[in-house]
């Protein structure tokens, strides 16, 4: 399990490594639109780009190597579907140093995860993983999700 957890998250950073690269050729929020399942580190995102369209979704840590880290990315590893149908954009910050937009806003120490609404507002901050379930529970009690609930089920899907 280790090791299955250890090649996944390598196979990930080399992903993430070549990210900038390919984001030369579209914006972020046409990549998420492409794939709503896959996650973007901190300096590939800002905020305001996200407004209105997404619930960005940022686990922060000192290291990637944080087993809560770790630990929180697995879990959503195993529910990203469930995300996407939610609007959920993915976001990682592990690199303290960089003082990202969203570490700067968001004030984490050590790990930390935080949900913030398509408002723009935090809805959510936790010290502890959390799994896809209940950050889901979470994000249905939210006014403007109930809203897009209500309004495909007049449309009928």
């Amino acid at each position: 399990m280790k090791l299955l957890t250890s090649l996944r998250w390598a196979a990930t950073a080399s992903l993430l490594a070549a990210a900038p690269l390919f984001a030369q050729a579209t914006t972020v929020l046409e990549r998420w639109e492409e794939d709503r399942t896959q996650v973007f580190t901190s300096d590939e995102v800002t905020m305001a780009e996200l407004q209105w369209l997404a619930r960005p979704l940022v686990v922060f840590a000192d290291t990637p190597n944080d087993p809560r880290f770790q630990q929180q990315m697995d879990r959503l590893a195993t529910g990203l579907e469930d995300l996407a149908e939610r609007d959920v954009i993915i976001i990682t910050d592990t690199d303290p140093a960089a003082e990202s937009e969203w570490r700067m806003e968001l004030r984490p120490r050590g790990y930390m995860m935080a949900l913030v609404g398509k408002d723009g507002r935090v809805a959510l901050r936790k010290p502890a993983p959390w799994s896809v379930r209940e950050l889901s529970r979470s994000i249905d009690k939210m006014p403007l999700r109930q809203q897009e609930i209500a309004d495909r089920r007049a449309l009928g899907q």
